[in-house]
């Protein structure tokens, strides 16, 4: 009886073993494969599971969620023979579980590997200043080529970013250099650009300046014309009045062309050069009958308008 007892305790425990081996608990964020007799059969989803005991085994614990890996520092050669050393991350996350742990063996390892030899295929295919200005692009192009390639291994490629681009020293040197000469380049420019813009500046002004003086003596000379016109008219009409006044006997008239030759004649010999002393005989009350016939002459003319 104490044999038969025992054996049903050693039953009832294994029984009991036998169904906590068939009851997983799987975290969040994680699916575990189950193979039964060495194949695939489903995948644990986070929570409680039940499987079956001995003939079911837990194949693979996969990590869903997202991962970073560090893309170690390599030289590559561009397109313009430039030596540059680079380096990067890559993030990634494992959408079937069954995919990342049956289709590729050491799933970080190839990831790893394929972005390194993409990157030497993108980066190698670009010039140096192409590489330093371009980064987004190349990141672009990298996340691309990589997340297609891990698609059959139930891989999201999310990111992938350059961290560094470092170019040998002396090529650093010479790019400062190059900068330098371009920043001396564009002040030149500036420099000479304004220069060009003052010169034309006074240009506009010496031009506005001629116009406005000969415009000064255009209106000068007409109005110059205009005095000997008005001039010429009044002696016309001097002129006129005095010939009239011949015709008609008046001695008073012949005195005044006599007085106006007169004044003129002591003008032209008063105005010259060489005349330092100048001796007038003259008449005085000649000269007051001149001045006298002229001014009845004037009188008589008014009298008459």
């Amino acid at each position: 009886m104490e044999g038969f007892s025992a054996f049903v305790l050693f039953f009832l425990v294994l029984a009991i073993v036998i169904v906590l081996m068939g009851v997983k608990s799987v975290q969040q964020g994680s699916e575990w494969t189950v193979e039964r007799f060495g194949r695939y059969t489903k995948t644990l989803r986070p929570g409680l599971n039940l499987i079956v005991p001995v003939m079911d085994s837990i194949g693979a614990k996969i990590n869903m969620m997202e991962q970073v890996l560090d893309v170690q520092s390599q030289e590559i050669i561009t397109k313009d023979n430039a030596m540059v050393r680079v380096d990067g991350v890559v993030f990634f996350q494992i959408m079937d579980a069954a995919k990342a742990a049956y289709e590729v063996n050491n799933l970080n390892h190839a990831i790893l590997n394929l972005t390194q030899t993409n990157i030497r295929t993108v980066m190698g295919s670009m010039d140096l200043d192409e590489l330093l200005s371009k980064r987004d692009e190349i990141n672009a192009r990298l996340l691309s080529v990589v997340d297609d390639a891990t698609t059959p291994w139930g891989v999201k490629v999310t990111r992938i970013e350059i961290k560094d681009i470092a170019p040998p020293a002396d090529l650093v040197e010479a790019m400062g250099r190059q900068m330098k000469a371009e920043r001396e380049k564009r002040a030149n420019i500036l420099e000479a650009e304004g220069l060009r813009q003052a010169e034309i500046l006074k240009a506009e002004g010496e031009k506005a300046a001629v116009v406005l003086d000969a415009e000064g003596r255009k209106e000068a000379a007409f109005r110059d014309a205009e005095a000997r016109e008005r001039e010429a008219e009044a002696e016309a009409r001097a002129t006129f009045v005095v010939s009239e006044a011949i015709a008609k006997g008046d001695i008073q008239a012949v005195n005044y062309f006599v007085a106006q030759k007169y004044i003129e004649s002591l003008k032209d010999v008063a105005s010259a050069e060489n005349s330092k002393v100048v001796f007038m005989p003259l008449e005085a009350s000649s000269v007051i009958g001149s001045l006298g016939g002229i001014a009845e002459l004037a009188k008589n003319t008014f009298n008459k308008g």
